[in-house]
């Protein structure tokens, strides 16, 4: 990690800086796999960072829009981004990816309930399933579009935002601030089995999203890192399950 060019590094950190918790879980990643899986999770991060982020929609979707073609061109063997070092040079369904960005860009917008927040994130939550069984091996099982959608949204309850459907908001009306994010976040733990299936990278950080939301449907700050030794027992119960 240490030897990777500045440009890449400064992606690398920001997704170190969000989930500490990482430096301390991926000791439990084989260790061929931890630079490519700390890679393929600040990929992540700037794209879900790109539809979900900030009050004007334009900036993200024009992120979105280079990151649609920078995704194609990825397969046709041409790079921009510096996070293409790592990831480009490995042969898996990177424009599927690109086509599945217009359902992250819709999944900005406030859903009625429960069932069409998971049904327009789905597609995203499959091309991010896609990819993840190509870049790492190891895995009898893929992890379940299903389960990956959940995470995706526990992630954006985490980051707060829109992330809240109507019907839920409308269930929590007159209650404490914040309320109806703990009530929603709730309800996706509740949808969202612990991860058992899947590479162990994904796993592992499935259960770092999971832990964290429970703790703060507890009452913690949803940024709030786990501390280093439940977040390296978490890791540890994810990589031997």
């Amino acid at each position: 990690m240490n030897s990777a060019p500045q440009s890449i590094a400064t992606f690398l950190d920001k997704w170190h800086a969000r989930w500490p918790e990482w430096s301390v879980a991926m000791v439990f990643v084989p260790s061929v796999q931890r630079e490519l899986a700390t890679a393929w999770f600040a990929l992540r991060n700037e794209l879900t960072e790109a539809a979900w982020a900030g009050q004007d929609s334009r900036p993200g979707e024009a992120k979105l829009a280079w990151w649609s073609e920078e995704l194609q061109g990825w397969d046709q063997g041409r790079r921009r981004h510096p996070l293409g070092i790592v990831l480009q040079r490995h042969a898996v369904p990177w424009t599927s990816l690109a086509a599945s960005l217009p359902a992250l860009l819709g999944s900005r917008e406030r859903a009625m309930d429960a069932a069409e927040a998971i049904a327009i994130l789905e597609p995203f939550a499959e091309g991010v399933a896609g990819i993840s069984a190509s870049l790492f091996t190891g895995a009898s099982t893929p992890a379940p579009a299903r389960s990956v959608v959940i995470g995706l949204l526990a992630e954006r309850v985490l980051l707060g935002g829109n992330a809240v459907p109507l019907e839920v908001l409308a269930s929590q009306l007159g209650q404490a601030p914040h309320a109806a994010a703990r009530a929603w976040a709730r309800e996706l733990l509740e949808r969202w089995p612990p991860p058992h299936e899947g590479a162990i990278p994904g796993r592992i950080h499935a259960a770092l999203v999971r832990e964290r939301l429970r703790r703060y449907i507890a009452g913690h700050a949803p940024a709030r890192p786990i501390p280093h030794w439940r977040a390296l027992f978490t890791a540890w119960r994810a990589a031997r399950s």
